[in-house]
């Protein structure tokens, strides 16, 4: 699948985004959810960012899918949710 960036603008903490397209005349909708997961909630100590990382999304929400980890700081990580197709 190709990716498409477009600026949203700045959100707020658990805030859902819509995206409605059309790809070769056919309307398709697009669902995102972006979270902030705090270094300081990471389940188990660990130094290890991308290990934290692992253990804090582990057991989000089985319907959604990550899309993409973003830059973090020294507080938190932002990560976007996708929405999962129903079958």
């Amino acid at each position: 699948m190709g990716i498409i960036g477009i600026e949203v603008p700045e959100l707020n903490e658990g805030q859902d985004i819509v995206v409605d397209i059309k790809v070769n005349g056919i309307e398709k909708q697009y669902k995102y959810r972006v979270e902030l997961f705090y270094w300081d909630d990471c389940p188990f100590p660990t130094d290890d960012r991308a290990e934290c990382i692992k253990q804090l999304i582990a057991n989000y929400d089985e319907s959604w899918q990550l899309a993409h980890i973003g830059i973090p700081n020294d507080t938190y990580v932002p990560i976007t949710f996708k929405k999962k197709r129903n079958s």
